[in-house]
C-alpha cells in the first residue's frame, strides 16, 4: 500500500482494460495504430502502464475499487490516477483506490533516504506502515534505456578487499554486508567476538566493523584480543554501536579502535572510513 498527497492528484478515472493493455509496450501498441494516452485538462500524459515503483497490478474483481472492476456489458475497468505538477503530467495505473484520510508524515530513516520517489512514511491505525510517494520525483525519474547487456566476470574473491562485520544483529549484518558488497568488498560476518576470533584464525581482513554489546565476547574484548595478536594488530577496527556516550567512545579508543560511529550510521561516512583505512594498508602505511 502507498500514500499520496491529495494535492498531487488532478483526477481519478477508470479505463477499460483493453485500452490499458494496448498502452503497454509489446501488448497491443503498434506504429500503425498507437494506443490511446490518458491525460487531464487537455495536457499530455505518460501512457498508463506498470510503473517500476508501483509494480504491475494484477486484475482483480473483489473488494472496494479493484484493479479490474466489472462494468456494463461485461467490460472490465482499471483505476488510473492522474498526476500533475506544473507542465508535467502522468497517468499511473494502480491496484486499488482505498480512500482519503489525514495522516502524520514522518521522515524516512537513513536506510531508505536514497529511495527515489518516496517522500516519507506514516502509520495507520491498523498498525500498517505506508510509504508516501512523491509524484514529481516519479515523473522525473529517468526512463530505462535498452542497452546491450555485457557480462562482466567478477574479480576473484582472493583479489577483493575483505571487511569483517561483527554484530549480534542479523539485520545489521545483512544490511551492512549488502552495502559493502555493492562497493566491491568481500564480506565476512560473525555474530559475536568468539565467532570472529575463530574466523580470524584462518583469514586476516583488511578492515573490521565491530559492535560493542554482543553475547559471549563483546566488542571491547574482541578489540583487545586483536591488538594482542601480532598477526592481527595492524587491522583497522571501526566500532559501530548505539552506545554513543563519551565514556564508550574514550574506552573504545583506549583498547585500540581506530574509529567510532553511532547507530544508525551514515553510509557515506562509513565507506569513507573504510576507503581511508584500506588505502593506508595498500600503501603500506
Amino acid at each position: 500500500m502507498f500514500g499520496l498527497a491529495t494535492a498531487a492528484a488532478s483526477a481519478t478515472v477508470r479505463v477499460e482494460q483493453e485500452d490499458v493493455i494496448g498502452c503497454q509496450p509489446g501488448l497491443g501498441s503498434t506504429a500503425e495504430q498507437p494506443a490511446p494516452a490518458v491525460g487531464g485538462d487537455g495536457g499530455e500524459a505518460h501512457r498508463p502502464g506498470p510503473h517500476p515503483l508501483l509494480g504491475h497490478p494484477q486484475p482483480r474483481a473483489d473488494a472496494g475499487e479493484p484493479a479490474a472492476a466489472q462494468g456494463d456489458a461485461g467490460r472490465r475497468y482499471s483505476p488510473v490516477l492522474l498526476l500533475r505538477s506544473g507542465a508535467e503530467a502522468a497517468a499511473v495505473l494502480v491496484d486499488e483506490m482505498i480512500g482519503n484520510q489525514e495522516v502524520v508524515v514522518k521522515d524516512l530513516g537513513p536506510q531508505l533516504a536514497r529511495v527515489p520517489g518516496v517522500a516519507g512514511v506514516t502509520g495507520l491505525g491498523s498498525g500498517e506502515i505506508v510509504l508516501i510517494l512523491n509524484p514529481v520525483a516519479l515523473v522525473q525519474r529517468p526512463r530505462p534505456r535498452q542497452t546491450q547487456v555485457t557480462t562482466q566476470v567478477p574479480a576473484p574473491a582472493a583479489a577483493r578487499l575483505k571487511v569483517m562485520v561483527v554484530d549480534d544483529s542479523l539485520t545489521v549484518r545483512k544490511i551492512t554486508g549488502r552495502l559493502l558488497e555493492r562497493e566491491g568488498y568481500q564480506v565476512l560476518a560473525a555474530k559475536d567476538g568468539v565467532e570472529a576470533l575463530e574466523q580470524l584464525s584462518e583469514t586476516v581482513p583488511d578492515v573490521m566493523l565491530v559492535d560493542i554489546e554482543m553475547p559471549r565476547m563483546d566488542g571491547f574484548d574482541l578489540t583487545r584480543n586483536v591488538r594482542a595478536d601480532p598477526r592481527l594488530k595492524s587491522v583497522p577496527i571501526i566500532v559501530i554501536t548505539s552506545r554513543t556516550a563519551d565514556k564508550h567512545r574514550a574506552y573504545a579508543q583506549e583498547v585500540g579502535a581506530n574509529a567510532f560511529l553511532g547507530k544508525p550510521y551514515q553510509e557515506e561516512q562509513l565507506l569513507g572510513h573504510i576507503a581511508s583505512f584500506v588505502g593506508r594498508r595498500v600503501n603500506g602505511e
